[in-house]
């Protein structure tokens, strides 16, 4: 029996309080589950960062946001709203000593689990996202300009996720790419450009997340979190998180030199390395 890949695995469904969530998996042991980023499905999370996380022992779990990809209901990009749907996931898989995980928006999300539905989860592991609270260093407006275009070239891919002054990260950049593409059957439907613009907004918020109920949970969890990103991430800057050195107990902070908002994707077996390692190494 061939063990299924991030390439191959097939989609399944789940109905949860009147809507269908759209799922994959991959691997066994212990769960960890993928909130996706702004504009994201289950198919742009890079599949050699999954394959490599399931290689380590992880059931990986990635899902589309209700009203979106594969999912039915409401669209709802509020942080809320997708903590929501990954809380009713797990519930509804009957998933226990979760890591909950999130890219970018998804970080965001992971965040909001973090702080109002801790009961099911052992860690948390954030990929290029903000702290909640007041920022030090803004978002670059090249960030909304990129990110708003109804479709996004190779090039701008580079720009929003990657270190285009770096030639290692384009051709990291490239190989990437390559191999998200590598899934051609039975993919997740895009989302809306223009809805996701609407959200998105033309220029840098300060903060990018004002949820001080959020902060104050992060400063007294006891869960181990982990934040992974790059050093020049031009819409969630790492120094806002550095800026609350000793303000938040249990997170840990990895920076990748001459890399962008896409770390994973840059260095996939690494990042997956790290996080095996954190989640192994705390309690």
């Amino acid at each position: 029996m061939t063990t299924a890949t991030a390439i191959t695995t097939p989609n399944q469904f789940v109905e949860s309080n009147g809507r269908r969530i759209a799922y994959r998996s991959i691997g066994t042991g212990k769960p960890i589950v993928l909130c996706t980023r702004f504009r994201g499905n289950m198919d742009v999370w890079d599949p050699a960062f999954l394959d490599a996380l399931a290689a380590r022992g992880f059931q990986v779990i990635t899902f589309d946001y209700s009203g979106l990809g594969l999912s039915t209901g409401e669209k709802d990009y509020s942080p809320v709203a997708l903590a929501k749907d990954a809380r009713d996931l797990i519930e509804a898989l009957d998933l226990k000593s979760v890591v909950i995980s999130g890219w970018s928006l998804g970080g965001l999300a992971a965040q909001v689990v973090v702080a109002m539905f801790p009961e099911r989860l052992s860690h948390a592991v954030l990929i290029g996202t903000s702290p909640p609270g007041p920022n030090v260093k803004p978002a670059e407006q090249l960030f909304y300009d990129t990110a708003g275009k109804p479709v996004n070239s190779f090039e701008d891919e580079i720009i929003l996720f990657f270190e285009p002054r770096s030639q290692a990260s384009r051709e990291a950049a490239r190989r990437s790419a390559d191999r998200i593409a590598q899934r051609t059957e039975n993919r997740s439907v895009p989302v809306p450009a223009d809805w996701a613009a609407s959200v998105l907004g033309d220029k840098p918020k300060s903060p990018l997340f004002p949820a001080d109920p959020i902060l104050q949970a992060l400063k007294a969890t006891t869960l181990p979190i982990l934040h992974v990103a790059g050093d020049h991430d031009i819409i969630f800057p790492v120094e806002n998180w550095y800026a609350l050195n000793q303000e938040l107990p249990t997170v840990q902070l990895l920076t990748y030199p001459r890399a962008g908002h896409g770390p994973h994707h840059e260095h996939p077996e690494a990042t997956a390395e790290h996080i095996a390692t954190f989640v192994r190494s705390t309690s």
